[in-house]
Formats: structure tokens, C-alpha cells, sequence
């Protein structure tokens, strides 16, 4: 299938400033990002980014950028930005890596991709896509930084929260395990162009959580699950020492 992979990129982070241009291995860190996104099949990888100085750092590696206003209130509406900038029909699909994620599996980026032309039998097609893998650590399902999503039989999102969920108040032996969200998300371009219109929803503002806003207006959201986690993301100096030692072993 064919599908467009945008990855939103910008200079401001509080904990780590420049973030995007990070080194990794002699490279940028968005530019790291972008390279594991063509090994996916996409028919084309882009940054979305805020800055002269991320567009020049994605020339020199021969990587596609596009410059987009620099005070949009979330990734969501620069990229759909970036969708009217590239002239990206309605229909086409579109799968939003994190820059954060430079060891991210190629393989989770086509599989996110792959859930918008699955068809279920009397079942409502998701608009969104998006993954999750199991969690196996009783530190992790207590961290509120770690969020987690509950799914109904046909894998569809039923909620995320920062919260453990779902709660086994009996210590049920076939419960199901708490599953983590990764932070992938395939659209279309029609409806990320029509998201950032979406009024803000009171769960999303309580959980600070962004894709509670589809789930509130009544939209589906389809999720692979993994059976194993993706590498780390860079949030903090210390993620990205980690993932340079990753990186180099």
C-alpha cells in the first residue's frame, strides 16, 4: 500500500534544547528518524519542522523537509499543515513518527500504516491508527509518564490514560495485561486536516492526553499490538546518551 510518513520536528524542548539536532552516530537525530522511515516502504518520508536550521540539516543529508509556522499548539496541526504544503490528496495515508524516535522499528511504521485498509466485517473503519505492546513491569504500569490504552475485541481503542488500566480488582488470572501506547499514528490526510478542528475534549485537557479527542467525538481508533516494545525515545540528556550507546553497539 502507499502511504506518506511525516515526522514533525521542532527547535523548543524544555528538556532538551535543539532536540532534532542532537548527534547520533555523525547525524542529526531527526535525520536518523527520517532514514529508519524509508526502510518502512513509505512511498515518501518528510519533516515537518519550525526551523531554517532543521530544513538545512535535512538538505545536507538529502532528506525531504518542509518549513511550517512555528506556533502551532501540537504535532497534529503541523502536519496538517505539512498535508496542504505537499498537496496530499484526502485519501492519501499518512503515518506520524515522533523525531524523538531514532530507533523505531521500520516494520511497526508499515504495520501502523496497514491498519487503515483492514476491513472488518460490520465493523465501522477506523479513522486513526496507532500501536501498543504489553507491559511486563509493575514500575512501568504505575508511571503516569507511561500511557496506557485498553482495547475492545476488534482491537479498536476503547480509552488511554496515564492511569493503570484496566484495574484487575480481583487479581483475575486471565485478565488481560495492561497494554503501553506507543506514540505512532496513521490518518488520512482528510482527517488530520480535520482534527486540529475538533473542539478539545474534557478527558483529553484532564489526561493531557491528545488522541482522547477522536475517541471522545465518537471517532475509532485501530491498534496494533506488538509483541515487543520499540527501542526508547529521547526526551531527556540521559535518553539521548542511552540511545547513542544503542546506536553504536
Amino acid at each position: 500500500m502507499s502511504f506518506t510518513v511525516l515526522i514533525p520536528a521542532r527547535l523548543a524542548s524544555t528538556r532538551l534544547p535543539n532536540k532534532p539536532l542532537a548527534d547520533i552516530g555523525g547525524a542529526p537525530m531527526v535525520v536518523r528518524v527520517a532514514q529508519r522511515a524509508a526502510l518502512s516502504g513509505a512511498e515518501q518520508v518528510v519533516v515537518a519542522c519550525d526551523s531554517e536550521a532543521i530544513m538545512a540539516a535535512c538538505a545536507a543529508h538529502g532528506v525531504k523537509a518542509v518549513l511550517t509556522k512555528a506556533d502551532h499548539p501540537s504535532g497534529s496541526d503541523r502536519l496538517a499543515e505539512a498535508c496542504d504544503i505537499l498537496d496530499l490528496q484526502d485519501d492519501a495515508v499518512i503515518v506520524n513518527v515522533q523525531g524523538d524516535e531514532p530507533l523505531i522499528d521500520p516494520a511497526l511504521i508499515a504495520q501502523v500504516a496497514h491498519l487503515l485498509t483492514i476491513f472488518k466485517p460490520n465493523q465501522p473503519l477506523a479513522v486513526m491508527g496507532t500501536a501498543a505492546h504489553a507491559i511486563d513491569s509493575v514500575a512501568d504500569q504505575n508511571n503516569p509518564n507511561i500511557v496506557k490504552v485498553v482495547l475492545d475485541a476488534q482491537n479498536h481503542a476503547l480509552y488511554f490514560s496515564r492511569s493503570l488500566i484496566p484495574f484487575n480488582r480481583d487479581s483475575h488470572p486471565q485478565a488481560p495485561a495492561p497494554l503501553r501506547h506507543v506514540g505512532i499514528y496513521s490518518y488520512s490526510a482528510g482527517f488530520l486536516r480535520l482534527f486540529p478542528k475538533l473542539p478539545q475534549a474534557p478527558i483529553e485537557m484532564s489526561e493531557s492526553l491528545e488522541q482522547l479527542r477522536a475517541l471522545w467525538h465518537g471517532y475509532k481508533i485501530a491498534v496494533y499490538v506488538s509483541d515487543t516494545a520499540p527501542g526508547p525515545g529521547v526526551d531527556t540528556p540521559e535518553d539521548l546518551e542511552r540511545v547513542r550507546q544503542l546506536w553504536v553497539a
